[in-house]
């Protein structure tokens, strides 16, 4: 997150000189039209980079001052980035926390793609703050007895960061107005995405997770959500529910398809009950929070 930061940091600052240098510019009568446009447009993602191309070429018919080569040398930072940091949920959820809380609450547009895989899925399998309550994992052999870390609840918190929670397998379109939005919103966002991996052991194989994520869902295991500040100014709750009442009947059948999980009950059938009905309380307790997020 931090590193995603200071790019942000570094197209912004030269995009500033770029807008002091086009003022100068137009005050003496160069190209003054199409840089006009750009200054009012400069960090608008959706006219940016039509702004840009217009600015270029007229520039390059103008006479080569300091100032218009200096503009063309850096043509490739006229039009808006878009920044995303991209990673696992050890980084966001665990050891990398303290960078993205730090960098999503200096409300500046940074975006943030967490590939959720319940688990460090790249360094052996070590349990996170993203394992939930029953999975088994390295230094969680008998079982993790924590609830899984609400990431995006603790970021809903700040109020101006945009938070989305997704599960492709489900839902595409849901995912892909959740990327949208999260790109569109001029300050931070997350995109929380429910990503199967191998350390979970699913009994189906790995090609069947697409449709891991649809049960996931169908029985309450994951949810899918949009916060999104903008719609505080429109008089709308900016948190929006996006996943069906689920149906936790299916919840044992679909921890059970998971190694993860049914290995408990061979290794520790004692407590293995006990732990699954805590996860199960864990997963209804948080549907019951969002649901009412949603009514309020």
């Amino acid at each position: 997150a931090e590193f995603a930061y200071g790019f942000f940091h570094a197209q912004d600052a030269i995009r500033k000189e770029l807008l002091i240098r086009l003022e100068s510019m137009k005050d003496a009568d160069i190209a003054p039209a199409e840089i006009e446009d750009y200054i009012n447009n400069w960090n608008d993602g959706e006219k940016s980079r039509a702004v840009s191309d217009a600015l270029i070429a007229a520039l390059e018919k103008c006479e080569q001052t300091e100032d218009v080569s200096y503009i063309l040398e850096n043509r490739e930072y006229l039009s808006k980035k878009s920044i995303w940091a991209i990673g696992g949920d050890g980084w966001a959820y665990d050891i990398g926390f303290g960078g993205i809380d730090h960098v999503m609450a200096q409300n500046r547009d940074v975006n943030l793609l967490v590939l959720d895989t319940e688990v460090y899925s790249n360094t052996g399998g070590q349990s996170s703050k993203a394992t939930p309550t029953s999975a088994t994992a390295k230094f969680a052999a008998g079982g993790k007895q924590v609830a899984k870390k609400d990431l995006g609840a603790i970021l809903m918190t700040y109020g101006y960061v945009y938070v989305a929670q997704v599960a492709m397998g489900y839902d595409q379109a849901q995912t892909l107005k959740a990327l949208r939005e999260a790109e569109s919103y001029p300050g931070p966002a997350i995109v929380i995405c429910y990503c199967p991996c191998l350390e979970q052991h699913i009994k189906a194989g790995m090609s069947c997770t697409q449709d891991e994520m649809k049960k996931a869902v169908e029985c309450g295991y994951w949810h899918l959500y949009r916060y999104d500040p903008r719609r505080i100014a429109e008089g709308k709750n900016p948190f929006q529910l996006d996943s069906p009442a689920p149906d936790t009947d299916k919840l044992m059948d679909f921890l059970m398809g998971e190694n993860r999980f049914a290995s408990l009950k061979n290794n520790f059938p004692e407590r293995a009950d006990a732990l699954y009905q805590k996860e199960i309380a864990d997963v209804k307790a948080r549907y019951q929070k969002y649901r009412k997020m949603a009514e309020d």
